[in-house]
């Protein structure tokens, strides 16, 4: 009987050992990938949109002329948008770039104020947002593809004016910067709410958001989406495209009480520019992006002047 019990209890012993080391090895799983797969799925391939107070409206709904314009990226990704002239005597071009889940009805506000002070505007969607293709977004490491694109169709297919500028926010401000990086034709930038880095801005919005320590889970899900988009994360660093882009001037643009990207970070960006008309201001607001609303008298001023000021 003794050994019989000694039997059943060792027996039951190793039942329990191997159920938990199932349950931890289910937990690995969980956690080393299912998780890490998700934040991938999240930066490169989730679409979502979100409102806008302009959404269905076009340029004509402010009274401005319009045509419907298509054209492709260097990958072949069709993109589709705006060409809105400013007549005969444009002062210069702006191709406008939108943030991440948005759509170019979201720079509709900036290309009004552009076209009033004498610019050609350019707005499209970038690849995988609003109505243009692409099954991939890259938070704007290959978003620069549309941006040099658009910037080209301008030139080639509308013979916009020059200077070109270059005006996003968000992740369309980073693509605009590493855009410029990667061609001369792009004499400016208005980078309004620019991150640092691939790796920086899902390190901070994984800490912001999740509470998450950036190993193992989130630094898996930042090579994993550079794999998956085919680019090295050390390769999108946009202190680097600064670097590239001097001596053209850049105006950086914050919104001071953002915490998804805060004002150290355009700080950051502006020491790295070498352009004596380069300029930097934080608005007042909150949120992410909201600077044109939320400081719009003090963001018109600052793009007037720096426009003004590549004429100079």
């Amino acid at each position: 009987m003794g050994r019989q019990k000694r039997r059943l209890a060792l027996a039951k012993h190793r039942t329990i050992r191997n159920v938990i080391l199932i349950l931890l090895a289910l937990a690995a799983l969980f956690f080393l990938v299912v998780v890490p797969w998700f934040f991938i799925n999240i930066i490169t391939t989730r679409k979502f949109h979100f409102h806008d107070p302009n959404d269905g409206k076009t340029p004509q709904s402010f009274g401005l002329d319009y045509t419907a314009i298509e054209f492709h990226s260097s990958d072949g990704i069709l993109l589709k948008g705006w060409y809105v002239p400013a007549g005969p005597d444009a002062r210069g071009t702006i191709i406008y770039c939108h943030g991440q889940n948005r759509t170019r009805v979201e720079m509709l506000p900036m290309e009004v104020f552009g076209h009033s002070l004498g610019y050609n505007g350019l707005l499209f969607d970038f690849r995988h947002s609003g109505k243009s293709g692409g099954k991939m977004g890259t938070l704007g490491y290959k978003e620069r593809l549309d941006v040099i694109a658009a910037v080209h169709y301008a030139l080639d297919r509308e013979k916009a004016a020059r200077p070109i500028v270059l005006w996003g926010v968000s992740m369309g401000a980073s693509a605009a910067l590493m855009a410029a990086a990667d061609t001369p034709d792009a004499a400016a930038v208005i980078s309004d709410s620019s991150f640092l880095s691939f790796r920086q801005v899902i390190v901070h919005h994984a800490h912001l958001f999740f509470h998450l320590p950036s190993f193992p889970i989130v630094d898996e899900a930042i090579y994993g989406a550079a794999w998956r988009a085919g680019f090295w994360p050390s390769d999108f660093d946009l202190r680097k495209a600064i670097e590239r882009i001097n001596p053209r001037p850049v105006l950086f643009i914050a919104v001071k009480g953002d915490k998804r990207i805060t004002p150290d970070v355009a700080r950051e960006l502006d020491s790295h520019s070498t352009s004596p008309k380069k300029a930097l201001i934080v608005l007042p607001g909150r949120r992410h992006g909201e600077g044109f609303r939320s400081g719009n008298e003090l963001y018109e001023q600052a793009v007037k002047k720096f426009l003004s000021s590549l004429s100079g």
